[in-house]
């Protein structure tokens, strides 16, 4: 059991506060914070804390595999870990992103590879050959994107913008309110010329403007969050990818799983987020950056439905609460003492890293001891006994990251 240093990553979306708050640390900070990884993924891995000094977590697990992961990890996912957990604090929106299935991915993968485009391209679109499932748990209110909208809602909505330049694109999914509709559309939105896009956008606009105004608010949380993206992202066609998504909205404690395929952004707040270890992102809009449509499109989920939220609650006399995901790779856990329940244990035989976001708490792990203060981590190698957890203060709260079979 070792302290765990995060890698902090510095994004213009970033918030100067919130993580900085979090970890104890003076604000504003100097940049923008967007990220801090815990994990050993090799663009950025955390490094372990030892009596010299600090040492990459990549380098601690190359050094004894067995040890640190255990011999089942390493049987399902190799000699690595197979999860990365992150803090993620947006003051601005992401763009529109999704990532691909661990079938897409490989062959992706591959056909880069074979096509000698260097890893470092911005076209390039994989990174590795895996997929990327993930899971967001709000610490504050957290706002996002997430997964087509059921078009007859999409349908209905349009319909309330009163923009007659819109008709020929809600008759196109009022004739197909399927997932061929919502494909047709999409492609047909993220593909316009320039001129034609001049032409939508701002009309499109103007209707959410008029829509803001009256005393509607059955899509109110969908228009504001379309003229702000109008305003961050002018003349950006991911404006209007984003009219046909699910506006979600988490509370503290809250989380929501994204699967491969769907497309999403997150929007503000500050959340726990923990996926697969990959880096594969294939961008749809609201972004600079390269987006390649054709692979786009080819990996996206076009089935129009209801998000989930996850919501669990504790056992009676117990602090765990465990968020279900299908995702073989990662499990997160959270803990909440307090009050009746202020000890936890963790159970040996998996590498896991353990996050205090809340409070202070005390780790017993054998004969040794780690004191974790709100913002600290520590990292647990497979082959320690069971860790004891304990509050320090009135109420405590710690995220548990491990494989997730």
């Amino acid at each position: 059991m070792q302290e765990l240093e995060g890698a902090l990553r510095s994004y213009a979306w970033g918030s100067r506060t919130a993580i900085a708050e979090l970890r104890g640390l003076p604000v504003p900070s100097t940049h923008p914070e967007a990220e801090l990884w815990l994990g050993a993924h090799p663009g950025d891995p955390a490094r372990v804390v030892t009596d010299d000094g600090t040492e990459s977590l990549l380098d601690v697990l190359a050094s004894d595999p067995a040890r640190q992961l255990g011999e089942q990890n390493i049987e399902d996912f190799g000699e690595r870990l197979p999860f990365l957990l992150k803090l993620l604090a947006a003051e601005e929106p992401l763009s529109l992103q999704a990532h691909p299935s661990a079938r897409q991915a490989e062959e992706g993968f591959h056909r880069e590879n074979h096509l000698g485009v260097p890893m470092d391209s911005p076209v390039r679109n994989y990174k590795d050959g895996s997929h990327k499932p993930e899971l967001v748990v709000a610490l504050s209110t957290f706002e996002a994107l997430a997964g087509f909208r059921e078009p007859t809602r999409t349908v209905k909505m349009l319909r309330a913008l009163a923009v007659p330049e819109l008709e020929p694109y809600i008759g196109l999914l009022e004739g197909q309110p399927d997932s061929d509709g919502l494909r047709a559309l999409f492609t047909t939105w993220i593909t316009l010329p320039s001129t034609a896009l001049g032409t939508l956008l701002p009309a499109v606009l103007a209707g959410c403007i008029g829509y803001a105004s009256s005393r509607d608010v059955e899509f109110a949380a969908e228009i504001r969050t379309a003229l702000e993206l109008g305003e961050s992202y002018p003349g950006d066609a991911g404006v209007l990818a984003a009219l046909l998504l699910n506006r979600v909205t988490l509370e503290p404690g809250q989380g929501l799983f994204l699967a491969a395929g769907n497309l999403h952004a997150y929007l503000h707040g500050l959340a726990v987020e923990i996926m697969a270890n990959s880096d594969n992102v294939l961008r749809g809009g609201l972004t600079p950056k390269y987006v390649d449509v054709p692979e786009l499109l080819r990996v996206l989920d076009f089935n129009g439905s209801d998000i989930t939220i996850l919501d669990p609650a504790p056992h009676a006399g117990s602090a765990d609460i465990v968020y279900p995901t299908p995702a073989p790779e990662f499990r997160l856990t959270r803990i909440e003492l307090g009050g009746d329940v202020t000890d936890s244990v963790v159970p040996a035989g998996e590498p896991r890293i353990l996050m205090c976001t809340d409070g202070s708490v005390t780790l017993r792990c054998g004969a040794g001891e780690l004191k974790l203060d709100r913002g600290r981590a520590a990292w647990i190698s497979a082959d320690e006994p069971l860790v004891e957890i304990s509050a320090r203060s009135k109420t405590a709260q710690v995220f548990s990251a491990t494989v997730g079979r």
